[in-house]
C-alpha cells in the first residue's frame, strides 16, 4: 500500500493546480485528499501523513485537532497548512503571503485606499489582515447575509480597489459577476482569488475598463512557497517565485488563433501543440465530428445561422479547457459573445496572411474569388483585432510558429 504523506486536504479538488505547483518547488508526492467532513478526525490521525494544505471549506474546521497554532494563523482564524510532528498537529496559515504577492504581481497599491472585500469566508479574513497590515484606509466585507450585503453596494461606489474572495466564476460554474464595475466612479483595481479560469468575467470587466488586474494564481503560487518551506523546514529563494508562476502560467494557459479563412491556423496550431507538448484543437473539425457532416454540407443543408449557433457552443465548450491550442474557425468573431470565452484561459494570435495566398478549398463564405475574400477581410479585420493580443504573418510556417512559442513563452501574465 502506497504511503501518503503529502498533499491538499479538500472537498472538491478535481480542479486544482497544486500538485504541479508543489512539483515545482519540491521533489515529494503531492496528492488530493477529498475528504467529506465526517471524516476530517480519523484522516488527520493518519500517523504516514508529515504536511497538509488544507482549502474550502475545512480550513476552520482543522483548528479544533491542531495542538498548536501560529500568531498569523490565529489571527486569521483559519489554518491551510497542518505539519504533522511526534504525534503534533501544527497548524499555519500561508495564504497571508499568497495574498501579499499576488497584490504585489497586480502592481495593486493598498496604503490609503478604499476596498471592498467579496465574501466573508477563511480567505475573506485572510485578506482582510492583509488589507491591515499594508495600512487600507477602509475595508468593506460585503456579503449575502453580513452587515453590508450585495444589494447595498451601489451604497459604496467609491471604492477605489475590489477582492473578490468568492468561488463566484470558479470553473465549472457559469461565467458571471458579482458586481459591475461600471457602478464603481473610483475604481482602480480588482483582484479575483479564482484561478481557473484564469479571467473571471470580474476580470474581463477590469481589462475593458483598463484598470489593474489580477487572478489568484499568485496567491496560489506564493502561498505554495511558503507551505514548502514548512512541510521541510527549509527556506526557498524568492526569485522561485515569478519562476514558478511562469511555467504555471504556460502550463494552464490557452493558445487560440484567429484570423481569416485559409491563413493557415490548423496548420499553425497542429505545430505550435507539438513544440508545446499542449493538445491540438480544431474547431472546424469538432463541428463537422458533431454535426457528422462536412462544413460546405452543413451551409447547405442548414444555412450559416445554424453554422454559427454549433460553433458558439464548441468554442465555448473547449475554450474552458486548460493548457490546449485552438485553432478557430473564420468567422469566430463574427459573435462578439464569443471573446470572453476564448480569452479566459487564452492567448489570443491573429494569423495573417496575404489575401492571394488564402485557400479557399472548403470554405463556403470563400468562393467568389479575390473579390470576395478582400470583402470579407474588410468586413471582419476590426474584429480580429480587438480579439487579439498579438498579430504573426503568416509567410513562412515554421517562422510564424516560432514566433508564437516566443510570444507566448516571455510574455506570463494575467
Amino acid at each position: 500500500m502506497e504511503v501518503k504523506e503529502y498533499g491538499l486536504l479538500g472537498a472538491h479538488l478535481s480542479y486544482s493546480f497544486s500538485p504541479e505547483i508543489h512539483g515545482y518547488f519540491a521533489d515529494y508526492k503531492y496528492e488530493l485528499f477529498e475528504k467529506e467532513e465526517g471524516e476530517i478526525e480519523e484522516f488527520l490521525k493518519d500517523e504516514n501523513l508529515k504536511a497538509i494544505n488544507v482549502t474550502i471549506p475545512y480550513k476552520k474546521t482543522v483548528m479544533k485537532y491542531c495542538n498548536e497554532i501560529s500568531d498569523i494563523a490565529k489571527r486569521i482564524d483559519a489554518v491551510n497548512v497542518v505539519k504533522f510532528s511526534n504525534g503534533k498537529l501544527y497548524g499555519d496559515n500561508t495564504d497571508y503571503y499568497g495574498v501579499k504577492y499576488m497584490l504585489s504581481k497586480g502592481e495593486i497599491t493598498i496604503k490609503n485606499k478604499r476596498v471592498a472585500i467579496l465574501g466573508d469566508g477563511a480567505t475573506s479574513q485572510t485578506v482582510r489582515v492583509v488589507l491591515e497590515d499594508l495600512g487600507a484606509k477602509e475595508i468593506l466585507i460585503i456579503s449575502r447575509k453580513g452587515k453590508i450585503k450585495f444589494s447595498d453596494l451601489e451604497k459604496y461606489n467609491f471604492v477605489e480597489v475590489i477582492i473578490n474572495c468568492t468561488p463566484v466564476g470558479m470553473y465549472p460554474g457559469e461565467a458571471k459577476s458579482l458586481v459591475d464595475l461600471n457602478e464603481f466612479r473610483n475604481i482602480e483595481a480588482v483582484a479575483d482569488v479564482v484561478y481557473n479560469p484564469a479571467r473571471t468575467a470580474l476580470i474581463l470587466q477590469g481589462e475593458k475598463l483598463g484598470i489593474k488586474t489580477i487572478n489568484g494564481l499568485p496567491m496560489l503560487v506564493g502561498q505554495a512557497k511558503e507551505a514548502v518551506e514548512i512541510f521541510l523546514n527549509k527556506k526557498i529563494d524568492n526569485s522561485k517565485l515569478d519562476e514558478v508562476y511562469g511555467k504555471i502560467y504556460r502550463s494552464t494557459h490557452n493558445i487560440i488563433l484567429i484570423g481569416m479563412p485559409g491563413s493557415g491556423k490548423s496548420s499553425i496550431g497542429e505545430k505550435v501543440a507539438l513544440k508545446l507538448e499542449k493538445e491540438f484543437i480544431d474547431i472546424d473539425k469538432e463541428i463537422e465530428k458533431e454535426k457528422n457532416m462536412s462544413i460546405p454540407q452543413i451551409f447547405e443543408r442548414e444555412g450559416e445561422e445554424s453554422f454559427r449557433k454549433i460553433e458558439k457552443e464548441l468554442t465555448n465548450k473547449f475554450s474552458r479547457k486548460t493548457g490546449v491550442v485552438i485553432s478557430t474557425g473564420g468567422g469566430v468573431v463574427l459573435d462578439e459573445e464569443n471573446y470572453n470565452p476564448l480569452k479566459q484561459n487564452g492567448f489570443i494570435v491573429l494569423i495573417e496572411r496575404e489575401i492571394d495566398k488564402l485557400s479557399t478549398q472548403g470554405r463556403p463564405l470563400s468562393q467568389g474569388g479575390i473579390n470576395r475574400l478582400i470583402e470579407i477581410k474588410e468586413e471582419r479585420q476590426s474584429k480580429y483585432e480587438a480579439f487579439s493580443d498579438i498579430k504573426v504573418n503568416n509567410v513562412y510556417l515554421p517562422n510564424a510558429v516560432d514566433e508564437i512559442v516566443e510570444a507566448f513563452n516571455e510574455n506570463p501574465s494575467n
